[in-house]
């Protein structure tokens, strides 16, 4: 049985204090469903380290007999550094386990120490006020997985332990949210049929994927979610940037751009995970949440007028087949694996694997 916990967050309204309410629910891998329970006003000191693994209602898939934990968040040294975390035992992750002797590497880049437009403050500056937990003026810090705690002043990571404090390479204490567009169509024989795996007989999806410049590892196309900015226009934005120029492209020729890809991102589409994100850049105090999103171009039609060509972020671009055999970039794999689910599509030669 898999223990789920999720944070309820609760409207703050001038002159009343925050109701804080914690939501419990345990959801067996077989059985019937299971009960929920209603616990109210725990301390927030309380709050399990993994509540995040209860996936947003917005995965429409059996997604519970996936093992949650640090895996990419623990690596070192620490991306863009040589900075080595201290490290931590799988089973002193989560915050509820005591562990007196923890004494993670603080660390901030260069670069978000600079200042830019897209970071906060340091913790201490004296003009600098954020209200965790809440939409910030333009900037999102309520997570999407609920309440996190805040301790001496820092937002604490809610899945749990990382060996380093402070933000790293991240801008924002707290949450730093993201959008990842998965872009989708089957592989197809020179008559357009669709190819099937020879072993499984599912048919074989592909979708598009970059090369990342800081890291070399393959990954979706994304990127931040800028302040202010509806996720739907990130997701867009991000695909237009990082897999076909369009930070390059003439007027004319962004238009055309803006006109085939709007036939994509304006059809039927679904929300594969929204939440906490395994990225080898979260700290203690600074992590990556996401909204990765499936846009199918059935026919593959309208992708066949829109020529990939790496820009921004991206080294590479290219149509990958999706297999189990991935190695992608922080938690892109998993959400890789629930698109081949919502379509029947061929994922592992293991049928163990797909259970």
């Amino acid at each position: 049985m898999l223990l789920l916990a999720a944070a309820l967050r609760s409207a703050t309204v001038p002159g009343f204090a925050r109701a804080v309410s914690v939501f419990s629910f345990a959801v067996a891998l077989s059985g019937p469903p299971a009960r929920c329970v209603l616990q109210r006003r725990p301390p927030l000191s309380n709050l399990s380290a993994n509540y995040w693994s209860s996936l947003h209602p917005a995965n429409m898939f059996d997604s519970y007999n996936v093992k949650f934990s640090h895996s990419k968040a623990l690596t070192s040294p620490y991306p863009g550094s040589h900075v080595e975390r201290s490290q931590v035992p799988e089973d002193k992750v989560g915050w509820l386990i005591e562990w007196k002797d923890y004494n993670p590497v603080e660390y901030t880049a260069v670069s978000v120490l600079a200042g830019p437009s897209w970071a906060d403050p340091q913790i201490d500056n004296k003009d600098f006020y954020p209200k965790f937990n809440e939409r910030d003026g333009q900037v999102e810090r309520k997570s999407l997985n609920g309440l996190y705690v805040v301790e001496n002043g820092r937002p604490r990571n809610p899945v749990g332990r990382t060996g380093v404090t402070g933000r790293g390479l991240l801008g924002r204490w707290g949450p730093n949210h993201a959008a990842d567009p998965i872009v989708t169509r089957w592989k197809r024989d020179a008559s357009g049929n669709k190819i099937a795996h020879p072993v499984t007989g599912k048919n074989i999806l592909q979708f598009v994927a970059i090369k990342r410049r800081d890291c070399g590892e393959w990954a979706i196309p994304g990127g931040m979610v800028d302040p202010g900015e509806k996720i739907s226009a990130t997701l867009k934005r991000e695909f237009e940037e990082e897999a076909l120029n369009s930070l390059q492209k003439s007027p004319e020729e962004k238009a055309e751009l803006e006109k085939q890809l709007h036939k994509l991102f304006s059809q039927e589409h679904f929300v594969v995970y929204r939440g906490y994100v395994d990225d080898p850049r979260n700290t203690d105090n600074a992590w990556m949440e996401t909204e990765a999103v499936n846009y199918h171009d059935e026919t593959g039609e309208i992708m066949d007028n829109l020529p990939l060509e790496a820009g921004d972020d991206a080294g590479v671009v290219k149509w990958v087949d999706i297999s189990e055999k991935l190695k992608l970039y922080a938690s892109h794999s998993y959400f890789i694996k629930l698109v081949t689910e919502k379509w029947g599509a061929h994922w592992s030669e293991d049928p163990g694997s797909e259970c």
